[in-house]
């Protein structure tokens, strides 16, 4: 298996921003529904926070740059082409995740249930489908 952006992936964990430590705690080990979660996963080019393997489903914690002219049309186009790869993505600013952790939860957990979990975690670290 081919995998990309491994040592920048590595970075990233270690150098994580408050808003992602917080959901991190409370998404790891299968706490939230018994989800698996990923973090700093990589899915072709890109690197998603968080990755549900099972569901398809990246959660992005965005910082205050996001919300700047060039970050959104960044973001969009991320998003679209991670569509693509059939992997659909779910925002929440970091003071979202760091005032209301239970409501940001509440969301991921709501998004799972409206999906049915697939056997296979494609696409795999930095592979296309």
């Amino acid at each position: 298996m081919k995998r990309n952006n491994i040592p920048k992936c590595r970075t990233l964990r270690r150098n994580q921003t408050d808003a992602e430590r917080k959901l991190w705690s409370a998404i790891r080990d299968r706490q939230l529904g018994g989800i698996k979660f990923r973090r700093q996963f990589p899915v072709d080019k890109y690197i998603l926070d968080f990755y549900a393997p099972e569901y398809h489903l990246g959660v992005e914690a965005d910082g205050g740059q996001h919300f700047e002219n060039p970050s959104q049309k960044y973001d969009e186009t991320r998003t679209t082409e991670l569509a693509k790869h059939g992997v659909r993505i779910l925002r929440f600013t970091n003071l979202e995740i760091l005032k209301n952790l239970r409501g940001v939860c509440e969301k991921i957990l709501e998004v799972t249930k409206e999906q049915t979990p697939s056997p296979q975690s494609s696409p795999r670290r930095g592979e296309e489908e």
